[in-house]
């Protein structure tokens, strides 16, 4: 039997958190997914990056998730794309949550979706917005990291 490719294969990310946030903690959280959703999933059809994370009466609700309907879906494709849904975390992890989302300059910040053993997961982390001055720092290092890593490689060609 032909081993499934997609076992803990990143299928959509939120490029943008990272350089918005700081990301203190990370968590993983189940998805309740219906009908065909979970098939668009696995295809890439899923979008995070205008999503966020809500927490009402002890449960969590990720929002503006946009799961593309599924082509040859029947009539149990849900027919909003964006519709609320339900992540699944501990009762420990909601409320350790709720109690530092609370803070203020914290957000919950969805990171990236993947399939873990035949289920979707969403890894969600706990941000601290970055100000402009954060931004720009962080942007620099990053072009300093990769001015480095062109001269090693070019040493290195050079050695040869």
């Amino acid at each position: 039997m032909a081993k499934k490719t997609n076992e803990n294969k990143q299928l959509a990310q939120n490029k943008k958190a990272s350089h918005d946030y700081f990301i203190e903690e990370t968590f993983e959280a189940g998805m309740v997914l219906m009908g065909t959703e979970i098939k668009s999933v696995r295809a890439g059809k899923a979008n995070i990056n205008d999503a966020f994370a809500t927490i009402r009466n002890g449960e969590m609700f990720i929002h503006n998730m946009h799961i593309s309907p599924f082509e040859q879906g029947n009539r149990h494709n849900p027919t909003d794309p964006t519709r609320a849904r339900k992540l699944l975390l501990h009762k420990v992890q909601i409320h350790k949550l709720l109690g530092q989302s609370k803070q203020e300059g914290y957000a919950i910040v969805p990171l990236k979706i993947y399939v873990r053993n035949g289920y979707a997961k969403l890894l969600i982390g706990l941000g601290k917005g970055k100000k402009n001055y954060d931004k720009r720092e962080s942007a620099a290092k990053k072009d300093a990291q990769r001015d480095i890593q062109r001269a090693l490689r070019e040493k290195q060609k050079v050695a040869r």
